[in-house]
């Protein structure tokens, strides 16, 4: 069996749980996944444990995963790869690293932030989440960098490759791996369904959606709490099934009637005039068919002329 050992940086607070995970993969080269921190201590341990190493990955380069990665490559003379990473190779999506008999694929993930890849090691079952799944809790989307409706798709993709097992940015390792993807996809769904919900009564708020929503949660997590709200509250503005009057703070948000298709009736999701189907017969048969015709009123017959030939076709 393939050893995959976890290195805890000492860096615990509220958004990295015990502390940021490092992984370090296989043994004779290894990969290291997320050195973290650029702690000492931390990442001598890491070099300690991994041996030589074949390359080194990074999942985001937010503050707890990725400063102590550049330091670290250099130290193991290994490559450094990310996806946006300054002074990294950056990776694509679906890039295959390899190292000795390893190879892990790179898959772009973005929603916790733009640039974050997950690591499927697809011989073992084994995806590296770094933030998008965590051990214990849920991903913290902070718009603009942070996109719910990315996330969304980005964790269906993840559901695709159907791992096993998810050895997560924090927290303890995920042996039921289908289960944790559906729990965050169901999570997201309820609290979009709780936020609809509290805007049935009218306009509101964050600070009014936050207080009844998370009225169970100390009001330190508010603030926290503000931006999720803001997140779901984005995509359903991109969907056309919100609306936001003023800005900032001050912004109140409320629900909108569905749109009509304006050629064949059916809803439309957002601000098309079209819903997709008849967006598709309109670009298959041009713009000509984007509204009925209205017929041509009728005239009377002209009388015929014997001198005058018939128009051909």
């Amino acid at each position: 069996m393939l050893p995959i050992v976890r290195v805890l940086a000492p860096n615990p607070d509220v958004y990295t749980l015990e502390g940021t995970n490092t992984w370090v993969v296989g043994e004779g080269p290894s990969i290291v996944v997320d050195p973290g921190p650029d702690i000492p201590a931390h990442l001598d341990e890491v070099v300690r444990l991994a041996g030589r190493v074949g390359a080194v990955l990074v999942t985001h380069d937010h503050p707890d995963h990725a400063p102590g990665a550049a330091a670290f490559a250099q130290a193991a003379h290994a490559p450094l790869f990310a996806f946006r990473l300054a002074g990294a190779e950056h990776l694509r999506d679906g890039q295959v690293v390899r190292a000795g008999s390893l190879e892990i694929t790179a898959i772009h993930t973005p929603g916790h932030s733009a640039d974050h890849v997950v690591f499927h090691l697809a011989s073992e079952g084994a995806l590296f989440t770094g933030d998008a799944v965590l051990g214990r809790g849920t991903s913290f989307i902070d718009p603009p960098e942070g996109n719910l409706t990315q996330y969304l798709r980005s964790l269906q993709r993840m559901q695709e490759l159907a791992p096993r097992t998810l050895y997560p940015g924090h927290g303890p390792t995920v042996m039921r791996a289908p289960a944790k993807l559906q729990e965050y996809l169901d999570h997201r769904a309820e609290r979009e369904r709780q936020i609809l919900e509290a805007l049935a009564d009218g306009p509101q708020p964050i600070a009014s959606l936050v207080a009844s929503i998370y009225v169970e949660y100390p009001p330190e997590v508010h603030p926290l709490a503000a931006r999720s709200v803001l997140a779901h509250l984005l995509k359903l503005e991109a969907e056309g099934r919100v609306a936001r009057t003023g800005k900032g703070d001050d912004a109140t948000w409320g629900t909108v009637a569905p749109r009509a298709c304006a050629r064949c009736g059916r809803p439309v999701r957002g601000r098309a005039r079209y819903c997709s189907t008849c967006s598709l017969v309109i670009l298959q048969e041009g713009s000509a068919t984007a509204t009925p015709a209205e017929p041509e009123p009728e005239r009377e017959p002209e009388p015929e002329r014997e001198s005058e030939p018939a128009p051909e076709g």
